[in-house]
């Protein structure tokens, strides 16, 4: 049953602990001041931060989720429904929390929305495809 736990509440924990350990003002230092950098072969630096981190890590969950809402078992529309609690959760942080409105966080809802979007067309496109099949 642990299948059904969308993976994309990673980054959403991940953030939600950023934000309500460290503030609204020191966290969106923090998702914003590189953590570190790395020196390109061109010569620039190239400075990752922990918003940085956290998309990397969502779009690497994205993916895998993607992949999840091919499968047509049962446990897929749980997750399907619980994808979609978590895209209203995210949407209510985003809209009315002070610490939510970044460009990070949004970014990381609209990966939640496309998990959410993703998962209810395959099934569809995959039960319309079993229904024309029994004719």
């Amino acid at each position: 049953m642990l299948i059904a736990i969308p993976l994309l509440i990673i980054p959403v924990v991940l953030y939600n602990i950023l934000v309500l350990t460290e503030g609204a003002t020191q966290a969106d230092a923090l998702l914003n001041d590189p953590l570190f950098s790395v020196t390109m072969t061109s010569g620039a630096q190239w400075g990752v931060s922990w918003g940085d981190l956290i998309l990397f890590v969502g779009l690497i969950l994205l993916f895998f989720e993607l992949i999840k809402s091919t499968s047509s078992q049962r446990v897929a529309i749980v997750n399907h429904a619980l994808s979609m609690v978590l895209f209203i959760a995210v949407l209510i942080e985003f809209l009315l929390l002070r610490g939510f409105a970044t460009s990070t966080f949004f970014l990381i809802v609209v990966m939640i929305l496309l998990d959410v979007l993703a998962g209810f067309i395959v099934t569809i496109i995959a039960s319309r495809k079993d229904f024309d099949l029994g004719n």
